[in-house]
């Protein structure tokens, strides 16, 4: 509930807009640089149904003397009336096209939304004194954020009830809430466009009321100073979305005169604030794909400055937090999966350093806090992630019996706790919340997910196989599928990847995914290079020049699943979002034939135009892991790959492609010009649909079922393609 910040959090949600009674007499109308193209059909179940065409106008992009052109650039521009009206044609042609399959789609609804409780709440944790704990109420779409003081049985005092502030606004989001050190104020972000930028509010819990000072522009997150009234917040770039500026607020002052405290001046660079556990430490953290800075100040004065623990050399990520003693580090100097070291205050300077936990070639550090006592630390390897406690005498691994899971720290906000909390799931076993109580070793279920109408994990089979790619890297793929299929090579699979930035595709339980594992799908993830699953050269094997190891690394498991009998190229399908969805765009241009279909949610295809745009929100920071197209070599590579610029006549599957209207990740205008000249180029009758979400962003709907209604439109449309009627 009081959420940890996290710079790189991804969501692939998005909601559409509900299918409408059809007329007998339908009309498109897409105005179009002054032209209108129509398209008049009856909409019965036996009618053709022709797709809207963008209008093509051609547009000279020459970089490096090399000459693009670009049909459909003018779609760059969400305040046109003529874009607006392409963007409502598509959603109209994909709900008419798709009507036959309307049923199916509200009964997948139905049932993806009957999994979940109406009624209920997380598992109550206990932070300086109260207990924090989230809860729905029947028919609420949003989160009521509340506590209890002193014991669980206490009078409850809700904070923020989002089901009252989202009221007006079609999208609402609560970014995270963050209680004074006295208790006694929380403050907390709101978006209510979906772009990812919050207005920063402030409460008083006990009385309720809010104070009527609203700082715009922010990361939705702060960090409080000891005298419970100064806060800390991170300011962002309206135009690039890029956090840049720290400024001090006081409680009771206009936020117009926050003080600047520090700006960061390269556009490569992210900035963010942090407390550390002990609470003695505020800290400004700087942030890039390659380099890393930090700065610290005590919190228990405001007016203290700020003070450069080791200066930023190209290369060296590093994190800093403390126990209140010695600063402990994780860092990559020398050390590509990281290492633990600590160090004094008064020597912070990186050759003062001692090494804590070494350097492992394959283990991958990805996570450690210090405590009073020990520290926890969540190491990775081979793909899977292990807990471990050290003390200074010993160390503790958690162990669990499921080959592939996933297993993390949760909710620890004491310093010097007596019982540690972790969370578990794999791909068969719904999320489940454990205390390990410290003394006696000894687990305590404290909640697991509910799954309503019942659900029995050993109906269902969790598998991990590793593949040799074409190069011989070994890749591991996770399965899951109902215990009652056979692998005759006769049944759908869906193959879901992402391999990008380091973010590991991790195999955890989806009760929405019960729908297609009854149906007969099997369900895959391909762990491929561009994640960190085997380790940061992993990574690193599939980024800048190394990116096409990517896609051929995925190309090679679909591959395989067909060898090994899983599914035939009739029955399979692929499935990513985001850079995820530059995937789908690769290999279905690389091989066109292999996938029966393919969804793409809102995908990042445009590669070099946007990257070519240093005025597109997260472009600049996004030249470490893409590379920098003014430099010729990165380029030509990247022009090889672009989905956009590599699509050819060919028999393209049928494919889905989902995007919002003010996604702050990957604009709308790529996937609609992707979807456009791919309508142009395909020589196949498989259909290709767009779908764009006239009032949502990256992370899709912000309803808590709502967001389940472009689920249904994809699993529906999986579907219809295997002939699924119910």
């Amino acid at each position: 509930m009081i959420q940890s910040y996290k710079l790189k959090a991804r969501a692939i949600r998005n909601k559409i807009i509900p299918c409408v009674a059809l007329m007998i007499c339908f009309t498109l109308c897409v105005r179009c640089n002054g032209q209108i193209i129509k398209s008049n059909r009856k909409m019965t179940n036996d009618s053709h149904i022709n797709p809207p065409i963008a209008a093509v106008i051609p547009r000279i992009l020459e970089t490096h003397g090399d000459k693009r052109v670009d049909n459909y650039y003018w779609l760059n521009d969400r305040t046109d009336p003529k874009v607006i009206d392409y963007l409502n044609a598509e959603n109209a042609y994909m709900q008419a096209s798709l009507e036959k399959g309307s049923a199916l789609r509200e009964s997948l609804y139905k049932e993806i939304t009957g999994r979940i409780p109406q009624t209920d709440i997380s598992v109550p944790y206990i932070k300086n004194s109260f207990y924090y704990y989230s809860r729905y109420e029947t028919g609420g779409e949003y989160p009521i954020y509340a506590r209890k003081a002193d014991t669980s049985d206490a009078p409850e005092q809700i904070m923020v009830d989002a089901n009252l502030e989202a009221k007006g606004h079609s999208y609402y989001k609560v970014n995270s809430l963050i209680v004074s050190p006295d208790n006694q104020w929380v403050a907390y972000g709101e978006d209510t466009v979906s772009r990812r930028i919050y207005n920063l509010k402030f409460r008083n819990i006990a009385g309720g009321e809010s104070v009527n000072e609203i700082i715009p522009n922010t990361e939705g997150y702060c960090v409080w100073y000891d005298d419970n009234k100064t806060i800390l917040y991170v300011e962002k770039d309206p135009v690039t979305l890029r956090s840049f500026r720290v400024k001090k607020h006081v409680l009771g002052t206009d936020p117009a005169s926050d003080k600047l405290i520090f700006e960061e001046n390269d556009e490569a660079y992210y900035v963010y604030v942090s407390r550390s556990l002990s609470g003695k430490y505020i800290y400004i953290n700087c942030w890039s794909t390659l380099t890393s800075e930090t700065h610290f100040t005590k919190a228990d004065n405001p007016q203290a400055a700020f003070k450069l623990f080791a200066a930023r050399r190209t290369g060296h990520l590093y994190e800093v937090t403390d126990n209140q003693r010695e600063f402990y580090i994780k860092s990559n100097y020398q050390a590509r999966n990281f290492r633990i070291m600590k160090t004094a205050e008064a020597h912070t300077d990186l050759d003062s350093w001692k090494e804590l936990i070494p350097h492992r070639k394959d283990v991958l550090i990805e996570h450690f806090t210090p405590y009073a006592h020990f520290f926890t630390i969540e190491e990775r390897t081979r793909g899977i992630v292990h807990l471990k406690i050290i003390y200074p005498e010993m160390e503790q691994t958690l162990s669990f019996d499921e080959e592939a899971n996933v297993a993390t720290f949760t909710d620890n906000y004491e310093f010097n706790p007596t019982i540690l909390r972790f969370s578990y799931t794999s791909l068969v076993t719904p999320p489940s919340i454990f205390d390990l109580d410290l003394s006696s070793g000894e687990r305590t279920l404290m909640k697991q997910q509910e799954v309503v109408g019942g659900y029995d994990p050993s109906q269902y089979v969790s598998e991990r196989l590793e593949i040799n790619a074409r190069d011989g890297s070994c890749i591991p793929i996770s399965l899951v599928y109902k215990k009652s299929l056979k692998t005759n090579g006769n049944n759908p699979l869906l193959l879901n990847g992402y391999g990008s930035y380091g973010y590991s595709l991790d195999p955890m339980f989806s009760s929405v995914r019960l729908s297609l594992l009854d149906r007969g799908f099997v369900f895959a993830i391909a762990h491929i290079r561009g994640g960190e699953e085997m380790g940061r050269e992993w990574y690193e094997d599939g980024k800048l020049l190394n990116k096409k190891n990517t896609f051929t690394d995925f190309i090679d498991c679909a591959k395989a699943l067909v060898e090994y009998k899983f599914t035939t190229r009739e029955h399979l399908y692929a499935m990513g979002g985001s850079a995820g969805g530059l995937l789908m765009g690769a290999v279905m241009n690389m091989e066109p034939k292999l996938f029966n279909g393919i969804i793409a949610a809102v995908p990042f295809v445009d590669v070099l135009t946007t990257m070519l745009d240093t005025s597109i929100p997260l472009t600049t920071g996004e030249f470490d892991e893409w590379g920098d197209p003014s430099k010729i070599e990165y380029y030509k590579y990247m022009k090889s790959y672009s989905p956009y610029d590599n699509v050819v006549k060919t028999k393209y599957p049928a494919l889905l492609v989902t995007t919002g209207l003010y996604d702050s990740q990957v604009q709308y205008w790529e996937p609609a010009k992707w979807v456009a000249k791919l309508r142009l180029n395909s020589t196949s009758k498989n259909p290709i649909y767009l779908h764009t979400d006239m009032e949502a962003g990256h992370g899709g709907a912000s309803g808590r079922f709502e967001r389940y209604r472009e689920t249904a439109l994809m699993y529906g449309f999986l579907c219809q393609l295997e002939g699924i009627k119910k």
